[in-house]
């Protein structure tokens, strides 16, 4: 499993829209949204969490984007034929969502350091960086859930309107606080929104709160049945 999982995450890395959709668009948009007009220190902040998440959420959402592909060129067909059990082929390919939600982290981060003068502890930093990774898995059993789903041009376009919708819902791009009222209550709930408190909490000098474990855990349940569902669909077609 670990070479098929060296294999697929060589194969993302190489993918120049990946590069280009996954790490590069995130890193402007921070450096957009935070250097037209004026920002403080604390938006800018906010606002690195919110891209880093974004950016990882769409690069988790992208390893769903190779399933799809895989499906149509019969790559899945081979891979039942492999020693490796059906299980191993779903780890390997959520592992290498895992890794490759890292640099469009790291990036957007890195730009807020570097570039915006965000100043934390290497504590804090790291912390961020550890906890948007661990929280992207929901999204990427999201993303696997639609390729095993859907044909690879249905695949791209319902995780780009997952990416989007859920980014816009859940306060990656704008702040909640501009929101009406019961968008706000409502956004309480999306996993985007409790994604990026797990980072802007840790910016705050505190730990993520329990509601915002509870919700991203729910919804990783929700998200993981939904994959397993549908690879065991896909199984009966491939």
């Amino acid at each position: 499993m670990l070479d098929y999982l060296r294999l697929e995450v060589l194969r993302t890395l190489r993918d120049r829209g990946f590069v280009i959709g996954g790490v590069a668009m995130p890193v402007l948009m921070y450096l957009l949204f935070t250097n037209i007009g004026t920002a403080d220190g604390s938006w800018r902040t906010a606002r690195m969490v919110g891209m880093a998440a974004y950016g990882a959420v769409g690069s988790a959402l992208n390893t769903g984007g190779g399933v799809a592909e895989d499906r149509d060129i019969g790559w899945l067909r081979q891979l039942r034929v492999t020693p490796m059990t059906p299980r191993q082929v779903v780890t390997g390919r959520a592992l290498t969502g895992a890794v490759t939600v890292l640099p469009a982290i790291v990036a957007v981060l890195a730009a807020g350091g570097l570039v915006n003068g965000v100043r934390l502890h290497i504590w804090q930093w790291a912390a961020i960086a550890l906890l948007l990774w661990l929280g992207s898995v929901p999204f990427t059993l999201l993303g696997l859930g639609n390729g095993y789903r859907l044909t690879a041009q249905t695949t791209g376009v319902a995780n780009m309107m997952c990416n989007l919708g859920l980014a816009v819902l859940g306060g990656l791009w704008f702040p909640v606080a501009l929101f009406p009222g019961w968008l706000r209550e409502v956004s309480a709930y999306t996993p985007t929104y409790r994604f990026a408190e797990l980072g802007t909490s840790v910016a705050g000098g505190h730990a993520p709160a329990a509601g915002t474990v509870a919700v991203l855990t729910v919804w990783l349940l929700v998200f993981g049945s939904y994959a397993g569902l549908a690879y065991r669909r896909s199984a009966r077609t491939v």
